[in-house]
Order: C-alpha cells, then sequence, then structure tokens
C-alpha cells in the first residue's frame, strides 16, 4: 500500500492548499463509493484519498510527515483512520521512537515532540516507566466529512434547499454507542489507563504503541456488541437537506455541526462541510455581486438610439434604452439587477452585416460621403 499522501493525491512536496485540495476533490468525486457500487478496489482509493488528505489539510501533521515520513503516524489510539483515529493507521509498524542524545532537558523534548504528533498530554510523570500513560481516556471522536456540491448561477442567486445522501457510520442503536452487550460503558482499561497506548523506555530511547488489551480503544470490553462488534458504530445510509443561501460565493464552505461521522464508543460527532462550486453560465458572467452579459445590437441603434429588451438573472425581460452614439465596448449599467446587492451590467456589441440590399449600400455610402475626409499619408 502507498504510504505517501503526496504520491496518493498526485502533488508536489511543495504544492499549495489550494493544489492539494484541487487535487483531493478530483479523487474523491472519481473513486467515490456511489459512483463506484460494489468496487472495492475504488472504496480501498477513496479511503487511501481521504487519508491522505488529512494529513496533508494539517499544517502540523504535514510538517510531521515531512520531518518523520510514515513512522509520525504510527501508534496512536489504535482506531483505524475512519474511525478518527491516526490517518495512516500502524504503519510504521506500531511504534515510534526519539533520540535523546544532548544536553536538553529529556521531559521537555518528549514533550514537545508528543505534542507535534497530536497527543495532548505529552510526557507525563510516568513517561516512559513501562505503565500506561496517565493521559485519560482515549479521543474517538468521528471524522468530519466533506462533500461537494455543484449548481447553476441562477440557483445561486435564488438559494436552494440540496439533498445530499452518504453512507457514513452513526451510533449503535441497540448498545447505544457503548459497543458492550449489555449496552453500559465498559470499564477503563487498567493496561493504558484509558490512554489507548502503552510507552516504555529502552536507555534513551522511548517507544509507544497501541495498547494489547484494549487494543487502542481505551476501554476493556468483555462481551461486545454483536450489532457493532464492539466499536459502538456501525454503517448506515444517510440523507441531510442542505439550505444554500442565496446569492453563495462560489468556493463557499458550509458548515453542519454534528451531522458527520459518528464517534467510537460514544465519541464526539464530527462536522459536515458542503464546498459550493457555481457552474459557468451562458448568459452572465459574475464579478462579486455584479453580473456582465453582452448584448449584439444593430449598428443604426446605436448610431441613433433606440431600446432593447434583455434578460435577467431571475428569469425576467427588462427594457433597456440605448442613447444615440453608443460606443461598440460601452457598458450600460442596470443598478439591483444582478446577484443580491449587486448590478447588472450590459456590454455592448454589434454584428458586422455580410450581405446588403442595394438601398441599404446606397445609404451607408451616402453617410460615408457625408464624413469629412481625412488626407492620407504614406509614411
Amino acid at each position: 500500500m502507498n504510504n505517501n499522501p503526496y504520491e496518493i493525491l498526485g502533488v508536489e512536496k511543495n504544492a499549495g492548499d489550494a493544489d492539494i485540495k484541487k487535487a483531493y476533490h478530483k479523487l474523491v468525486m472519481k473513486y467515490h463509493p456511489d459512483k463506484n457500487p460494489g468496487d472495492k478496489s475504488a472504496e480501498e482509493k477513496f479511503k487511501e484519498v481521504n487519508n491522505a488528505f488529512e494529513i496533508l489539510k494539517d499544517p502540523q501533521k504535514r510538517a510531521a510527515y515531512d520531518q518523520f515520513g510514515s513512522a509520525a503516524f504510527s501508534g496512536g489510539n489504535g482506531a483505524s483512520a475512519g474511525m478518527g483515529g491516526n490517518p495512516f493507521g500502524n504503519m510504521g509498524g506500531g511504534e515510534f521512537h526519539f533520540n535523546m542524545g544532548g544536553g536538553a532537558n529529556m521531559e521537555d523534548i518528549l514533550r514537545e515532540a508528543m505534542k507535534s504528533f497530536g497527543f495532548a498530554g505529552g510526557a507525563g510523570e510516568d513517561f516512559g516507566m513501562g505503565g500506561g500513560t496517565g493521559r485519560g481516556a482515549a479521543s474517538h471522536a468521528g471524522r468530519d466529512l466533506l462533500h461537494d456540491v455543484e449548481i447553476s448561477l441562477r440557483d445561486a442567486y435564488f438559494g436552494k434547499t440540496e439533498t445530499i445522501k452518504f453512507t457514513t457510520n452513526v451510533g449503535c442503536e441497540k448498545c447505544g454507542g457503548q459497543g458492550t452487550a449489555d449496552a453500559n460503558p465498559a470499564p477503563i482499561c487498567k493496561t493504558c489507563r484509558g490512554g489507548g497506548t502503552v510507552r516504555s523506555r529502552r536507555g534513551l530511547f522511548i517507544s509507544e504503541s497501541v495498547c494489547p488489551d484494549c487494543n487502542g480503544l481505551g476501554r476493556k470490553i468483555s462481551k461486545k456488541c454483536q450489532a457493532c462488534e464492539g466499536l459502538g458504530v456501525v454503517g448506515k445510509r444517510r440523507e441531510i437537506k442542505v439550505e444554500i443561501p442565496a446569492g453563495v460565493q462560489d468556493g463557499t464552505r458550509l458548515r453542519l455541526r454534528g451531522q458527520g461521522e459518528a464517534g467510537l464508543l460514544g465519541g464526539t460527532t464530527g462536522d459536515f462541510y458542503v464546498d459550493i462550486h457555481i457552474k459557468p453560465d451562458a448568459r452572465f458572467e459574475r464579478f462579486g455581486e455584479d453580473l456582465l452579459s453582452r448584448a449584439k445590437i444593430p449598428f443604426a441603434t446605436l448610431a441613433l438610439g433606440g431600446e432593447i429588451e434583455a434578460p435577467t438573472i431571475d428569469d425576467k425581460k427588462i427594457n433597456v434604452k440605448i442613447p444615440a452614439g453608443t460606443q461598440i465596448g460601452e457598458k450600460l449599467r442596470i443598478r439591483g439587477r444582478g446577484m443580491p446587492g449587486g448590478d447588472l451590467y450590459i456590454e455592448i456589441a454589434t454584428e458586422i452585416p455580410t450581405k446588403l440590399t442595394d438601398k441599404q449600400k446606397k445609404a451607408l455610402e451616402e453617410f460615408s460621403g457625408s464624413e469629412p475626409k481625412k488626407k492620407r499619408r504614406l509614411f
């Protein structure tokens, strides 16, 4: 399995956030389970892409990977990436090591190193003494979820209710999310004291690995719930409605608190994010809250003045006066006819006729002859 998040997303190591996000969105859409029903390889690829993004979108995790590689994410709380654990699981063999050479204070070095890997407690009083970490209950928060929605410019003007269907982990109803057969909270694991990991010291080296007694859950479950196999969550097809506000901008991210993935063993539920993408419109071009359209107007109307009928984004027609002498490329402003709070601009264009009647030719010749002639210079 490829453990390099840069290679998984197909980006360079110096890629910016925008490039990483773009690559992620492209691959997520490609391998999404809804688009590849029953395809196990696509499902695994989808998980792999999400795991890679979890690392590269977080500055601290990305920095840790750049410095230590995949070993930076080995161990953790023992849960899978899809269950709120370290994004790359145990691919480093279940432990990591630090060289404590030099004159620096060992406890300070360990504390800062552990913080850089996302361990809240850092080095405790009994750090590395062969027992549990004493860092409190292991974190089993559910992951945040991200979904892309593409809408029309018209929908962006009016706003829209979007129904999103997806599959994710939800709390097990049979055990109330506890993971136990009797639906009661399992006792704290005595080996790791609820931390989910154990540490040991070997000379100047400190190692941390998943607790062998609770498999990183922090609780000792003697009899598991059969419905969720002791995790407190089950996969379920869900459907939520998202209210997209009128006037929404392209690239807007909406947040639905508590609508993401359920956490293990009653852990907090993640959030659900929706990224809005607005499709190009054939009639209008958007600039912030303003809209621009282009109108081809007969030359005679530009010269003499007149009136045209122009469409608006709200599917109405408006009459627009064309002042005599209006120039090609000039923009006419219609207040309040753009996006909510914006204006509509009509850029003037015209068409040069390719076929003229004799009467039209004569009229143009007379018009041309009435203009004062200018002297031409060869150089």
